[in-house]
Order: structure tokens, then C-alpha cells, then sequence
């Protein structure tokens, strides 16, 4: 998956990224890949949950209708829900607004033995805030520096983190909002105001670009990630989920007993 991660002091251009690749493989050939990845993710898993010494949080980006939802339901519904957990972050709220922008954050970081899931994430406090101008610029240029320190926080405390943009193109988002208008079942994923970002498309993918070269690290990397090709995509997040497992190399706990003195067949 290096091709897709971002390395600490790498330009990023979006524009020079692709949206649809493939890998070179067919659909059947991703849904096999995927379904073999899946079971090593349960394995690995079920690993760290019995470990409970360390822990993954897995932060999803992107533009609407980048599949966010989508990628999460694919990639980590099939795993035990009992290990894996989803937040997302909307508009702060009154209380929230009172503290600092990671107080919120940090208090959904995943314990040890779990993997956490962000649908959206701290990032919206450099992205929508940073396009719309809710801040001002040096208070954006801090943040930066605070989220690395926070993350850095978390891979200190054995919390691994991972951060994906679904990277898709200005014509997909258009006609993926035209699908929700098309079938009555996706009603309720359209939002005008959705239509008013979309008008801010370039800021948007500055924000994204400056916010990945300024916080991509070696302990907290970006992968962005092509969305069009939906197979393709959930097959590569679902990589990078096991890449990451297997980095990590959770172990099943020794036992507190000597199994020799319970043979199974001892036992009623």
C-alpha cells in the first residue's frame, strides 16, 4: 500500500491523483481479496482484543459523498462488533464548543483491546473550518501542530492510529448526489447544503492537501485512498486494516493455569 501512503515531507497533489484505479485486477478477483482479508482481520482481531494492550483508531476523510459510510459498513461490519466501534463528529455542541477543538476527540479514543472507527474526525477543525474561515489562520496553523502532538499522544499510550482520505473526483461527487435524488431510498443522504460545499470544491482540496503534508508522520501516516472504483477501494482500506494488525502483531494472552492440569476430558 505504499503507493497510497503519504510519506512526512511529500507535496501532495490531489489534481495528479487518481480517483478509479483498479490495481489492475477484476471485481472478482477484489471480492476474493477482500473476503481473504476479512478473515485475517478477524483473526487479528480477536488477537487484540484477548491482548488488550493496544489499540487502533482508524479515522476516515473525505469529500462528501467520498463513501465514508460505505467503506466502514464493508470493511469493518463484518468483523465482531464487541472489538470495533464508530464515531463521527458533526457540528460541536454548545458544551463542546466551551473546550478545546481535541477535548471532544479524545475522550472517543479507543481503550486498549478495541479498534475506533472516526467517520470524520478532528480534521474538520482544518478543513471546514479552515475553508469557511470559523478560525483564524494562525489558530489553524496551531491546530496542526496540536493534532500531531495529540496523535503522537496516542501511539505513546500503544494506540495506533491510521488515517484514510477517500479520494474522489468533482464529476463522481456530482453524480452520486444525483443518485440520491434519483432513488427514494437515498433521500435522506442528500442535503442541500451539501451543494453550497460543492461550490468550494478547490478550497476544500487545499485544505485537504495542506492538512495531510502538515500531519502525516511515521507514527500517524495518510493513505489516500481511490474511492470511484467502490470494490477496489474497500479492498485496499481493508489492506491497509490488516497491514496495520499484522504490524502490530497482537499475541493471545499466556494462561493464568497450567492447561496439563485440566485435560478436557477431565472436566464436567
Amino acid at each position: 500500500m505504499d503507493r497510497y501512503r503519504i510519506r512526512p515531507g511529500e507535496t501532495l497533489r490531489l489534481a495528479e491523483r487518481s480517483t478509479d484505479d483498479d490495481g489492475g485486477l477484476t471485481k472478482d478477483e477484489g471480492k476474493e481479496r477482500l473476503k481473504a482479508n476479512t478473515e485475517r482481520a478477524r483473526d487479528l482481531q480477536e488477537q487484540l482484543y484477548a491482548e488488550g494492550q493496544q489499540a487502533l483508531l482508524f479515522v476516515f476523510q473525505a469529500m462528501d459523498a467520498g463513501g465514508k459510510d460505505s467503506t466502514t459498513e464493508h470493511v469493518f461490519g463484518p468483523l465482531n462488533p464487541q472489538g470495533v466501534n464508530v464515531a463521527s463528529f458533526k457540528t460541536p455542541t454548545e458544551l463542546e464548543q466551551r473546550h478545546d477543538f481535541l477535548w471532544r476527540v479524545h475522550a472517543q479514543a479507543p481503550p486498549h483491546g478495541l479498534i475506533k472507527v472516526f467517520n470524520r474526525s478532528h480534521y474538520e477543525d482544518v478543513l471546514i473550518v479552515r475553508v469557511h474561515g470559523w478560525a483564524a489562520p494562525d489558530v489553524i496553523e496551531r491546530r496542526y501542530d496540536h493534532i500531531r502532538h495529540f496523535e503522537s499522544l496516542l501511539a505513546d499510550a500503544r494506540t495506533r492510529v491510521v488515517k484514510v482520505m477517500l479520494h474522489i473526483s468533482k464529476d463522481y461527487q456530482l453524480e452520486r448526489f444525483r443518485r440520491r435524488l434519483e432513488r427514494p431510498d437515498k433521500h435522506w443522504k442528500f442535503n442541500p447544503g451539501d451543494l453550497d460545499e460543492r461550490k468550494l470544491w478547490d478550497d476544500y482540496r487545499r485544505a485537504f492537501e495542506v492538512a495531510i503534508e502538515r500531519t502525516t508522520t511515521e507514527a500517524a501516516p495518510w493513505y489516500v485512498v481511490p474511492a470511484e472504483t467502490r470494490w477496489y477501494r474497500n479492498l485496499v482500506v481493508s489492506q491497509i486494516l490488516v497491514d496495520t494488525l499484522e504490524a502490530m502483531d497482537p499475541q493471545y494472552p499466556e494462561p493464568t493455569f497450567d492447561p496439563a492440569d485440566y485435560p478436557p476430558g477431565s472436566i464436567a
